[in-house]
């Protein structure tokens, strides 16, 4: 709403209502097991801390030890009993509720149905009466509970659940919380009885895990994405927000126009993103025979793959350019999907180019032009499953440098990942909680570094764990202190914890990174647990610096992050995030306020748990096609990609190189980064920017070609013979921002590219 719009009498009324209303919280995990109850509890203990009246009622332990512990000192209501096939159910307590007055609630299985003679048919009703009433409640449910995402997951892993809620209940909820575990932990807990001996048998295998832990991810990620949207709204501000991408697919009523909308569905599918479909007609002017049959294609298409669909009148064809670029804006499009020009020289200059003019007014929005392969080659893009390349037969005696491998394999410590969204989430305090956990089943852990930054929880997590004392180097006079990594391997204990991954080592270190570090302890045979926030990867670098306007200069190679076995999210609201930053718990009292207008306003939080939960739920899916399983919620890629990207020596280079990364790593891509040099000789400020852009380049796995071309003339025939030779099948290039009359005068790269290059898909990025 406006903030000078005076309220309706019903938004004053509802506003009343909701100030009485109690509060409803849901977490929410993959599987039963996954931690939700003893996270419920936890938090029920830190209200109670806080002088807030919190009680407990049908609270489901499954009497695990470690939930059992959370109950102490939460005062328990009991709850109605009652049998249904045998086994024992509880109920609500409404009235005993009412009259005890809490201020919160606490309770298990949001899904759960009530006994024929309860005054509620279920468990959401009863927290319905009960918030109405005045009182808060913090519940959890399952994925599978929720209905509408169940029947996906019957259908890919044969699990349902006997109980459902609608899945619009999570948008009552005041905040969510997902609880992350990776399949091996659950696997783990089964196998030591953890979660009983009831447990469902499809729940054995990793890959079903996998896809359970997927769709929560990505469940609570498009919440976030919403709940963004609105704190957006409230505040003004327009254009692509979060870490969700928007597809825009401009599509005619002719027969390639299914192919657009089957690229764009695939573009969607791989990058975790909406897709809308928009055609433009001109009003009173019927369709022919043809275009009607195409557009009940199209629509047909649209609705089978889940898009939206828009038909807009269009005045003048000279128009479609800015009211595409109009829509896009107004619907917070990250990319737009088109065919490239079809026009012969002359024609473009006489009447001008529609992807020319879309890439002239947009801001902030990319443009992929598709190439009509059909007319090239005969290929249609339709979704294939493609046979894994390089399977060994299993009767094929391994080389000498291929068992060299697997021993190296073998030999080589387990990795596993903490990741949060920002500081103060709990990575460390998880880390020294498994530490101990690991400690008490008879493991050899010690603490490699660690930075409580002066919490008091987390100092209280260290327990017994033996820490190593840190290494002194010398510099400028000055004796700072790293992580003792030799004194770690001469020690050699089986576990070792490592706070902060993406740190920089002191200048004089033996590695110049503590994830250098990590990968020596790990050769050498020792397991590490580690800690890192998702800004610190070197590709969402670019992403995190738009949603924050903070540039993060410590980071990480994507690649350690795929080396580990093992990656958990930790998952906090921003609501608790910043609650914790008052409190202190995160940095020291005189940082809290410029804190919470900086870094920490709620915007940045909200963003960067969008981007943190899909980057996690990106990983989990990599996995399920690591395990060669056909249901990969992202669905297979129809065709060998290789991708191109051009640099020159500005500023955007970094950018177009992430940009190249991760579309290559999604799309399982060859990759090219390219840069010709015109002039002679290079001078040492252009080598210097030539070394960084080498260095980020191999930091994300690939290679910086330079070649050189004999003046600027024939720079672009020049690169565009290396853009065939390596057959390219999209190109990337930055957006040129030059006045009209010099492009009257002499067209730019892109200009020369969308002529000469219409035989491969090109994705030009926009300017930010």
């Amino acid at each position: 709403m406006a903030p000078y719009k005076r309220k309706t009498p019903e938004e004053i009324l509802y506003s009343i209502y909701r100030l009485h209303r109690g509060r409803l919280k849901i977490i929410i995990g993959s599987v039963s097991g996954s931690g939700k109850t003893y996270h419920m509890l936890e938090e029920g203990k830190l209200l109670k801390k806080q002088g807030i009246d919190v009680v407990i009622s049908a609270v489901s332990t499954m009497q695990r030890a470690e939930t059992m512990q959370q109950l102490a000192d939460l005062e328990r209501v009991p709850s109605i009993h009652w049998l249904k096939d045998g086994k024992e159910q509880k109920d609500l307590p409404l009235e005993t509720l009412l009259e005890r007055n809490p201020e919160v609630l606490l309770v298990d299985g949001l899904a759960h149905r009530n006994r024929k003679e309860a005054r509620f048919q279920t468990r959401l009703e009863d927290i319905r009466y009960l918030m109405d009433n005045g009182i808060s409640v913090i519940t959890t449910i399952n994925v599978y509970e929720l209905a509408g995402v169940g029947e996906t997951i019957f259908q890919m892993t044969g699990i349902r659940a006997d109980e459902t809620v609608p899945l619009h209940t999570l948008e009552l909820a005041d905040e969510v919380r997902l609880i992350d575990v990776s399949p091996e932990t659950i696997l783990k807990r089964i196998e030591e009885g953890v979660l009983g001996h009831e447990t469902h048998p499809a729940l054995s295998r990793p890959g079903n895990l996998g896809v359970l832990r997927e769709l929560s991810l990505r469940l609570v990620a498009e919440g976030v994405n919403d709940s963004l949207e609105k704190h957006r709204e409230e505040h003004g501000l327009i254009g692509p927000s979060g870490a969700m991408e928007r597809i825009l697919v401009s599509a005619q009523y002719h027969w390639n126009g299914s192919l657009y909308v089957r690229r764009g569905q695939q573009i969607a599918k791989r990058l975790g993103g909406d897709l809308i479909v928009v055609t433009f007609a001109i009003p009173n002017r019927p369709l022919t025979k043809d275009q009607q049959t195409f557009k009940r294609s199209i629509v047909k298409l649209v609705e089978r793959v889940g898009a939206r669909f828009e038909e807009l009148p269009l005045t003048l064809q000279r128009q479609l350019p800015s009211e595409l670029v109009r829509y896009a804006i107004k619907n917070n499009v990250t990319r737009i999907v088109m065919g490239h020009s079809q026009k012969s020289r002359w024609q473009e200059r006489w009447q001008g180019s529609i992807a020319d003019r879309v890439l002239r007014q947009t801001r902030n929005i990319d443009v992929f032009l598709m190439a009509d392969r059909a007319e090239q080659e005969g290929e249609r893009i339709l979704p294939i499953k493609r046979n894994p390349q390089g399977k060994k037969e299993p009767f094929h005696r391994l080389t000498s440098q291929e068992m060299e491998k697997k021993i190296e394999v073998i030999r080589r410590g387990t990795f596993k990942v903490y990741i949060g969204a920002a500081p103060g989430v709990g990575k460390t305090y998880k880390m020294l909680q498994e530490g101990n956990i690991l400690q008490s089943r008879g493991i050899d852990v010690v603490i490699g570094l660690l930075e409580t930054h002066g919490r008091k929880e987390t100092q209280e997590q260290i327990g017994e764990l033996i820490m190593i004392p840190r290494a002194k180097i010398l510099y400028q006079s000055t004796h700072l202190e790293e992580m003792d990594t030799d004194a770690i391997i001469a020690r050699r204990p089986e576990v070792v914890l490592v706070d902060e991954l993406a740190h920089t080592n002191v200048p004089g270190s033996i590695t110049r990174k503590r994830y250098e570090d990590v990968i020596r302890l790990l050769e050498n045979g020792i397991s590490v647990i580690t800690t890192i926030n998702v800004q610190h990867l070197e590709s969402l670098n670019d992403a995190v610096a738009q949603l924050t306007g903070v540039r993060v200069r410590e980071t990480v190679p994507d690649a350690i992050l795929k080396m580990a076995s093992e990656v958990e999210l930790i998952d906090v609201t921003p609501q608790m995030l910043q609650e914790r930053m008052r409190e202190g718990k995160i940095y020291a009292s005189e940082k809290v306020n410029q804190a919470l207008e900086s870094f920490f306003k709620i915007g940045n939080l909200i963003a960067l748990r969008e981007l943190a939960l899909r980057e996690i739920a990106d990983d989990v899916d990599e996995r399920l096609e690591a395990w060669d399983r056909d249901n990969s919620l992202r669905g297979p890629w129809s065709r060998k990609e290789v991708i191109f990207v051009c640099v020159d020596l500005g500023a955007r280079a970094e950018r177009l190189i992430r940009r190249g990364f991760r579309i290559a790593h999604r799309l399982k891509a060859e990759w090219y980064v390219h840069y010709v040099h015109c002039s002679s000789k290079e001078t040492p400020e252009e080598q210097k920017r030539l070394e960084t852009l080498r260095r980020l380049t191999e930091q994300l796995g690939g290679n910086l070609e330079v070649t050189m071309a004999e003046s600027r003339k024939n720079l672009h025939e020049h690169l565009l013979i290396r853009i065939n030779e390596v057959k390219t099948t999209q190109l990337i290039i930055g957006q040129v921002r030059k006045p009209l009359w010099r492009t009257l005068i002499k067209k730019s790269f892109v200009h020369y590219l969308l002529r000469h290059a219409r035989h491969m898909d090109m994705l030009v990025v926009a300017d930010q």
